[in-house]
């Protein structure tokens, strides 16, 4: 089957509210597609301002915990992205009994009701965290799980639950992405290549804790451009496959010179100081590109160069100190369950 550009059909979109999302659904809706989304809201709906009106976009405030929620967000969509979760390492250890009820207690029971409701794709943003460290420079999809912490771990989980519910008439897709980065309505300021840029417009200076860590990072655009085209291939292009998704992979002292060159219109500093943590993330994402064509586009200094011109035009105004931008201050502020 193929789902083809929107022409009218309906996707979900879990978490559409978040930082992937909000970039996510106004090209969704561009392609044609009528959107749910489903989502918590924690950020505000202000995110999804630019297409608030459009004939197209259904927006739900709710859990995804909650059943007669999930049954009623599923009702009537041929497709399925699911991004809602407790994001990063830090966030997920605030509380975790919190995070495994999102990220894992709830997702083999919305894979089931969007199943049942008729839905014909699921794709599923798992994590490129889930291989942990590995010493091998390429490192694809054919090599073992090790996830370090319970949030990577819970992903690698509901990696092997979506694969039980493959089907003829149920195709899943399974992505793990690379660190994204670049400019979002829902900005996040807690990511690599976000948090150099922020500490360089601002201050000058741009601390590297160790600098020879790699970390594979992926342009919010590519990123976004791929879910919208992983809806449009057929079931035999995509079903049961399992991702990676990312650009190439950099160390951190790399990624900082790439963005102190994006600000050459002034002196940046890069002051690098020791640490234990030395731990290496690289991805190889040859694979995706020889079986769909999946190229990124869109590099990391010009992930940087958006988020300066987004500074320059007053469209982050407070970066350093509001909590909105950190996901894990916003949590601490929200005292949710």
């Amino acid at each position: 089957m193929i789902l083809g550009h929107g022409q009218g059909r309906r996707v979900l979109v879990t978490g559409g509210a978040g930082y992937v999302g909000a970039v996510l659904v106004p090209k969704l809706l561009r392609q044609g597609w009528r959107v749910r989304v489903l989502d918590l809201l924690w950020f505000g709906e202000q995110v999804l301002d630019a297409v608030r009106e459009h004939a197209g976009l259904e927006v739900v405030r709710g859990d995804l915990r909650d059943p007669g929620v999930v049954v009623r967000s599923v009702a009537g969509c041929d497709a399925v992205i699911h991004l809602a979760c407790i994001s990063n390492d830090p966030s997920f250890e605030l509380d975790p009994a919190l995070g495994k009820s999102i990220n894992y207690d709830a997702f083999r029971p919305l894979v089931e009701a969007a199943r049942d409701a008729g839905v014909r794709r699921f794709i599923y943003a798992s994590s490129s965290s889930v291989y942990g460290v590995k010493q091998e420079e390429r490192v694809t999809e054919d090599l073992s799980l090790e996830p370090l912490t319970d949030y990577s771990k819970f992903k690698a989980l509901c990696e092997d639950v979506l694969r039980d519910y493959q089907s003829p008439d149920f195709t899943t897709v399974i992505l793990r992405p690379a660190t994204v980065c670049g400019y979002s309505p829902r900005l996040r300021l807690d990511l690599t290549v976000n948090i150099l840029t922020n500490h360089a417009y601002h201050n000058g200076r741009i601390r590297v804790f160790g600098g020879a860590q790699y970390r594979p990072n992926l342009h919010i655009e590519d990123m976004t451009d791929l879910y919208v085209r992983l809806l449009e291939l057929p079931d035999d292009r995509v079903a049961g496959r399992t991702w990676n998704a990312g650009y190439e992979n950099h160390t951190v002292l790399e990624i900082a010179s790439q963005v102190r060159g994006v600000l050459a219109d002034r002196p940046i500093e890069i002051v690098q100081e020791p640490t234990d943590d030395l731990r290496s993330y690289r991805i190889c994402s040859d694979r995706i590109r020889r079986d769909i064509g999946f190229v990124p586009q869109h590099t990391i200094a010009g992930a940087a160069e958006d988020l300066v011109t987004a500074f320059r035009a007053g469209r982050i105004p407070d970066s350093m100190t509001d909590p909105r931008y950190y996901n894990i201050k916003t949590m601490q502020l929200a005292r949710w369950r």
